[in-house]
């Protein structure tokens, strides 16, 4: 039976104020200001690549704010459309299916560092959720719950076009996420670690970023996160010259807003996974957390650590922002794979390469240690 007699003196109070803060924080970040703010930046940009001018339509009084309220008047549209379901669907599993698909995109960010770990006023804050020592393994095991929404969607929905929709779903996500496993074996043996925190920490030094150390599993791992997040080119599922809309052809209203925001929010779990795997995570290049903590030193150690955690929390969400727009200038500059492609492209391509990868990341450590 649990001891309870020792929980007073473990004084939890300011860790669970420090849990609740990083999850109130990273939530926000995610439905109060990417959710809503990408289907503006995807508009836009689409625009601007294609010589147009974009949403600019709505307005209060004359004011446009650049297109941003076009975000504001979907919204309610989509709250106020009819909740269809249709004739022979299986109710429950229609309305259960959007929510599969977004809860994992959110809680996948669990174990995401966005930040290092800082000492205030005699309390150690690491900013992470769940600093768990099988952390990507974790963020696996949750990114393919998401792909039961999507098929659960398309067999529940009563339509040949969703239930086709829903298989080139599944087929897809298995496919690539054996890939995109493998992709990634090679991060973990250079760091010798699975924590993303570790990761993240021993990526202080510029030339030990990952995508120095790993180029090749960089660009097998960015093949494999497109294709798990189903946009083009891997938009298959639901394409809309074959399948009208796919898997979730038959959705409308509230349950259709959760599908398309499940997708941009894996769009910044996949640009926060590369952020922290590859690219340094919070750290800036040639900076250390020393030499930050130090410049500003004058504010005394308390504040000069919150300064630096600031900063580096900054870091963070701006590479964060940065590859959300590489990844979406993919999406509106590639064409749509054929299926037969992206299964080749799957077995045959990247999980050679992948394997191969890791070969030669062993044969290398060998040497080299």
């Amino acid at each position: 039976m649990f001891d309870y007699t020792y929980l007073p003196e473990m004084n939890l109070i300011p860790y669970l104020a420090e849990m609740m803060v990083k999850i109130v924080f990273i939530f926000s970040m995610n439905m109060g200001v990417f959710a809503p703010l990408l289907g503006w930046v995807e508009r836009k940009q689409s625009a601007l690549m294609q010589d147009r001018i974009g949403a600019n339509r709505a307005d209060i009084f004359g004011f446009t704010v650049f297109g941003l309220l076009h975000t504001l008047t979907d919204a309610i549209k989509l709250l106020t459309k009819e909740d269809f379901i249709p004739r022979g669907a299986d109710r429950t599993l229609h309305y259960l299916a959007p929510f599969i698909a977004v809860v994992p995109a959110l809680v996948a960010f669990a174990v995401i560092p966005f930040g290092g770990q800082y000492e205030l006023w005699g309390h150690k804050a690491n900013l992470v959720i769940a600093d768990l020592d099988v952390g990507m393994l974790y963020i696996f095991a949750v990114a393919s719950v998401g792909t039961y929404g999507a098929v659960i969607a398309g067999w529940a929905s009563n339509n040949n076009w969703s239930l086709l929709g829903g298989i080139r779903v599944g087929a897809q996500m298995l496919s690539y996420e054996v890939a995109m496993g493998l992709t990634l074996v090679g991060i973990f043996m250079v760091y010798g670690t699975l924590r993303m925190t570790e990761i993240g920490a021993a990526q202080e030094n510029f030339f030990h970023w990952g995508i120095f150390l790993q180029p090749v599993g960089f660009f097998l791992f960015i093949a494999c996160a497109l294709a798990e997040n189903k946009r083009t080119p891997f938009d298959i599922p639901e394409a809309e010259s074959e399948l009208i809309a796919g898997y979730f052809t038959e959705y409308s209203g509230l349950k259709f807003a959760m599908f398309w925001m499940a997708e941009f929010l894996e769009m910044v779990t996949i640009s926060a996974v590369l952020v922290a795997l590859f690219f340094g995570g919070w750290q800036i290049p040639f900076v250390s957390h020393q030499m930050l903590a130090d410049f500003f030193g004058f504010l005394g150690p308390n504040l000069a650590q919150v300064v630096t955690m600031l900063i580096h929390v900054g870091v963070f969400w701006a590479k964060v922002c940065l590859w959300i727009f590489i990844l979406m200038l993919i999406r509106w500059t590639l064409p749509r794979f054929r299926y037969d492609q992206v299964m080749k492209l799957g077995w045959k391509i990247i999980l050679p390469l992948a394997l191969i990868n890791i070969a030669v990341t062993g044969a290398v450590i060998l040497l080299v240690r």
